[in-house]
């Protein structure tokens, strides 16, 4: 009886990732970014420079100043696609110009959560309907938080949003313009914001790491670095050693970008785009979706819309507002009142001290008259 020849090629299940392969190259791809900070921390410079192009032009924040009134945290959507050996990627940017530029930042980042729920929502109402071929999905996948190079610590403010952020979205904390700080500096203060981060309970984006994983020790790398000391620049700049790269000049040289010596622009971008983008695809899917996900449905019928809260901050200063106003003017009145109060006991205890005095006239005057009837009556007596 003859014996069939082993195959030496397997029955094709190891092929599966070459045909995953072909369908997301022909598909393409799309990544949801957010940047969140304040005014002037180069959080569109970076961006232009982490994908090589001009998807948002400067702003001039000589004129910022002129928006103090509205006081209110706007989101801005920016569009683009790119194209790398015939890939394409659907990037969108949000930006959240207005964050904490104010006198009074209290509920700043209200806008920008809600921005972040009222897309998992909006994904979740087109899943529920019969027709899903084209959804509109803006769920964010990653979301970099930049902090301010003070070399002090976290601010309140980084504290409270990062803390809502953490729980919404892939939460990836910059220190930004790290040129600014020198190396001792910016590893005391990196050290400070971890030791805030874990204090305080934050939740941020860390890359998993598997022991067979051949990118495990990559992955520790990227996770030592956190938070990422960034600097942003699109201009090209000459070295000492005449190499042309993208940095900025200074009178002690050249702050490079892409030199790990400077900064961790390289390890932020792997993180973003060269390792562990489908991974920030997939926890956003997987882990913050379905958490939104379950949480309404615990709490709603299916198909019920959701409730909108009327929490806009600009309503809400102004009611505290109002409502203090009311208050003084109530503690204005009752003191108001106190003092004719106080003004009346006066003149009653007045009026009494009057009444008691002409009560005593009376008396004694009735006591002399009774004394003069008495005299009388004797003098009548003697005659």
């Amino acid at each position: 009886m003859a014996s069939l020849a082993p195959v030496v090629d397997g029955i094709g299940i190891a092929n599966l990732p070459n045909q995953r392969h072909k369908i997301v190259a022909k598909r393409g791809a799309h990544f949801t970014i957010m940047v969140v900070g304040e005014s002037g921390l180069g959080k569109t410079t970076l961006i232009n420079t982490l994908f090589s192009t001009e998807l948002s032009p400067a702003k001039n924040y000589s004129k910022r100043h002129f928006k103090q009134l509205d006081k209110l945290t706007e989101v801005e959507i920016i569009k683009a696609e790119l194209e790398e050996r015939q890939f394409k990627v659907k990037l969108t940017v949000i930006d959240t110009p207005g964050f904490g530029d104010y006198v009074n930042n209290r509920d700043s980042w209200l806008p920008i959560v809600e921005f972040i729920d009222d897309q998992h929502e909006a994904y979740m109402r087109q899943e529920q309907q019969p027709q899903r071929h084209e959804k509109t999905d803006l769920r964010v996948h990653a979301c970099l938080y930049f902090i301010r190079p003070t070399g002090h610590t976290l601010k309140p403010l980084d504290i409270e949003i990062m803390k809502r952020l953490g729980t919404r979205v892939n939460l990836i904390p910059v220190v930004a313009k790290a040129d600014t700080l020198t190396q001792n500096d910016l590893f005391t203060f990196k050290q400070r914001v971890r030791e805030v981060i874990a204090a305080q309970g934050i939740r941020i984006y860390t890359p998993p790491v598997e022991a067979d994983d051949e990118n495990a020790e990559h992955a520790h790398v990227l996770i030592d670095a956190i938070p990422f000391s960034i600097i942003g620049s699109t201009e090209d700049v000459r070295t000492s050693d005449g190499r042309v790269v993208k940095g900025r000049e200074y009178i002690w040289g050249v702050a490079e970008v892409e030199n790990e010596n400077h900064c961790d622009f390289k390890k932020l971008r792997s993180l973003l785009i060269r390792t562990h983008m489908l991974d920030l695809i997939s926890t956003s899917e997987e882990l913050h979706y379905e958490n939104y996900r379950q949480q309404q449905m615990e709490t709603r019928k299916f198909g019920e819309p959701k409730v909108k809260k009327l929490d806009n901050p600009k309503f809400k200063e102004e009611e505290e507002q109002l409502r203090k106003k009311f208050t003084e003017q109530v503690k204005a009145e009752e003191a108001r009142f106190r003092q004719w109060e106080q003004h009346l006991i006066a003149e009653r205890d007045r009026l009494n001290k009057d009444l008691e005095m002409a009560h005593s006239t009376i008396k004694s005057l009735e006591a002399e008259l009774d004394n003069l009837q008495v005299g009388l009556g004797r003098s009548t007596g003697r005659r």
